[in-house]
């Protein structure tokens, strides 16, 4: 069948903005969905960035699909993929407008979602003095009393890591009581304390973090948390067509396993940013988008 476009891209956040860039300077016509959903659009500002650091996730955005607006192969469409199927030497795919569209490569780039705990109060300080990442979010509470919510080996990593943005740091297991004695030397070591306490709510004012409450009524001064949160797929499009996945790893649960020309396990099909890796950064996506939108275009020039 005759191909509508070169590329669709599935996701316009880091990634799939990237991506759009490098194949829109390409002259290849390219398709970009995005469904509006990137997970760090609740952040104060990206933290880290050249360029953007401490600007507002969605002023990056809009910056970038202002600049595809330079390249005519390339169009930007609000919504969401529904499904997509190999056909013909491409695939052929729905929109949940309804529209169906034929292309010869599609690029996953949809990033992924965050399953946060189930704490009263933690979901309206996601972005801001609750966070996932000390080298997104550190800078901002850095020499404050601090706490990391998680258990195991990732709660003494991240607890431990935390201690170079303040000298307080409380490790809150949750009621776990589940470390060992060669982690608790290791935190003591660190002078980071343990709560083994159910923690019940996340006190705030003004929109920042003031307290941990745990089940027994008491309160923890704090003003900021790290949660230990596990990625996972914000869509089935991608077990849909078939990629493999590679094994569960401490970050993300079920990341799509590329090679090292960001191709998956389905010819045709490629995949880049937070989706296929285990450290999910936005200087890490926009480098994944680009490198992925290259061999994209090996692909095709290979083919033709």
């Amino acid at each position: 069948m005759d191909m509508d476009w070169e590329c669709l891209i599935v996701g316009g956040g880091a990634a799939g903005l990237s991506a759009a860039l490098v194949l829109g300077r390409a002259r290849r016509r390219t398709l970009v969905v995005d469904a509006g959903r990137q997970s760090n659009r609740a952040a104060h500002g990206i933290g880290g960035l050249l360029g953007y650091d401490g600007r507002p996730p969605a002023e990056f955005y809009a910056a970038g699909r202002k600049e595809l607006e330079r390249y005519p192969t390339v169009e930007f469409r609000r919504g969401e993929v529904l499904a997509a199927e190999r056909r013909d030497g491409g695939f052929a795919v729905e929109l949940a407008n309804g529209s169906r569209e034929r292309v010869k490569r599609v690029l996953l780039a949809m990033g992924m979602d965050y399953r946060l705990p189930s704490v009263p109060g933690l979901a309206e300080l996601w972005g801001s003095s609750v966070f996932h990442c000390p080298f997104c979010h550190g800078w901002e509470v850095r020499d404050q009393p601090l706490a990391v919510l998680a258990d195991g080996d990732r709660g003494v990593h991240m607890a431990t890591l935390l201690r170079r943005w303040s000298d307080d740091v409380v490790l809150l297991t949750g009621g776990t009581g589940g470390l060992e004695a060669g982690q608790l030397a290791q935190l003591g070591a660190a002078n980071i304390s343990v709560d083994d306490r159910q923690v019940s709510e996340l006190s705030s004012a003004q929109g920042e973090l003031t307290a941990v409450v745990f089940a027994d009524g008491s309160r923890l001064p704090r003003r900021g948390l790290l949660v230990v949160s596990t990625l996972h797929q914000r869509c089935n499009l991608a077990a849909q067509l078939g990629v493999k996945f590679v094994a569960a790893g401490p970050v993300s649960a079920e990341a799509i396993e590329v090679d090292s020309r960001s191709r998956t396990s389905v010819a045709g099909v490629f995949a880049a940013g937070d989706l296929c890796t285990q450290m999910p950064q936005i200087a890490a996506a926009i480098a994944a988008g680009s490198a992925a939108a290259v061999s994209v275009v090996a692909s095709l020039m290979e083919e033709e």
